[in-house]
């Protein structure tokens, strides 16, 4: 690489829970800019998974977090050259990755989802992928599939 690394910008807590983790995800849910948007979105989701989850004792960041921990893969397959013959080569995610990938997927898979408002679907998202469903969980299956499928060509690690 010719250049230095990009420093890693520091990211402020959210004025509600005072977390890190709410503000990448809400910068990940962020659409042409429009942060205040996406902060009432989260807070609307977070709300009706509250009201969905009244007889469990947890609270709803706690929920979403275990959302997010349920979605979060170990392993992905990388494509790698080795003469001429293209392998899928399985690999264990960086930290950072691991974050990255399941928030992209939460609110990929939220937005695709069928409801009325944004919120709903996602609230609706939060709650399939605490209970080890919907579409992001099974992207993530899907992933630690083809990483298990692919175990015979993880000596071309690099």
């Amino acid at each position: 690489m010719r250049k230095a690394k990009p420093k890693k910008r520091i990211l402020l807590p959210d004025p509600k829970f005072s977390d890190t983790s709410v503000t990448r995800f809400v910068n990940n849910l962020m659409l042409d800019g429009k942060k205040s948007i996406a902060y009432t979105i989260f807070y609307d989701a977070l709300d009706m998974v509250g009201e969905k989850m009244k007889d469990a004792d947890k609270a709803p960041l706690e929920v979403f977090k275990q959302a997010l921990e349920n979605i979060t893969p170990q392993v992905e397959v990388k494509s790698r050259r080795v003469g001429g013959a293209t392998f899928q080569v399985p690999m264990e995610v960086r930290p950072e990755r691991k974050v990255s990938i399941s928030m992209k997927n939460m609110v990929l898979y939220s937005r695709k989802r069928a409801g009325k408002s944004m919120a709903e679907k996602l609230a609706a998202e939060i709650l399939a992928a605490y209970n080890g469903e919907g579409a992001a969980f099974k992207r993530k299956e899907e992933m630690h599939r083809m990483a298990d499928a692919n175990k015979a060509f993880a000596h071309f690690r690099f």
